[in-house]
């Protein structure tokens, strides 16, 4: 059992916030694009170069209208549907500004810049803890090592007293890999449960 936990870092994506694809895709194989799944439009587009600021938002739409053939698929229609994506996980935010008021609170995900000013505008994810490493301005993306380096650095994070909280099994053994804790999300209940294992306080400060 942990003792100790002093930092805590979020992923955002499947863990503060729900993506739904459907629309993009639809909209994509109306006008022609070939990609099934969501899976074959983010490597069709090589996804990781913009979430790794290889690559500005304007480049990432030309490569989704690239995957079309047809003349109308403009590029604030595919803005439109790449932004609109998005839905709150209102337990889960509330959760991280929660654990803010007792914890340092940190959030660290693969996102390009397209998504992270629109998560910061509409749904102003940057005022949640104490600072946010979005992987394009980081340079490299989760399960990297070098993310969970650059993290340590900026904020920091000592490993031992740090959990790391991801929807993805391989994100979460590289931080456990650097010395942090980690937690496999799930949903909020087993989340919670969790963070009560590694004695986290999750209710309000009085």
């Amino acid at each position: 059992m942990a003792h100790g936990i002093r930092n805590i870092v979020f992923d955002i994506g499947w863990v503060l916030v729900r993506m739904n694809y459907r629309p993009l895709l639809e909209f994509l194989q109306a006008h022609g694009a070939q990609a099934a799944d969501r899976d074959a439009v983010m490597t069709g587009i090589r996804l990781e170069d913009h979430e790794t600021g290889q690559l500005s938002g304007h480049g990432l739409l030309e490569r989704l209208r690239g995957l079309t053939r047809a003349e109308g698929a403009c590029l604030e229609q595919l803005r439109s549907r790449w932004l609109d994506m998005f839905e709150l996980d209102a337990h889960m935010v509330d959760l991280a500004h929660r654990l803010s008021e007792r914890y340092r609170v940190f959030l660290l995900s693969n996102i390009g810049d397209l998504h992270w000013t629109h998560l910061a505008r509409e749904y102003r994810l940057h005022t949640i803890g104490h600072g946010a490493l979005p992987s394009y301005v980081a340079g490299v993306m989760k399960p990297h090592p070098a993310i969970y380096a650059e993290a340590e650095r900026r904020f920091a994070l000592e490993p031992a007293v740090t959990v790391f909280i991801d929807d993805r099994a391989d994100n979460v053994a590289s931080a456990r890999a650097r010395g942090w804790h980690g937690i496999v999300h799930r949903d909020h209940g087993s989340t919670l449960l969790d963070l009560h294992t590694l004695r986290v306080a999750t209710r309000t400060a009085p």
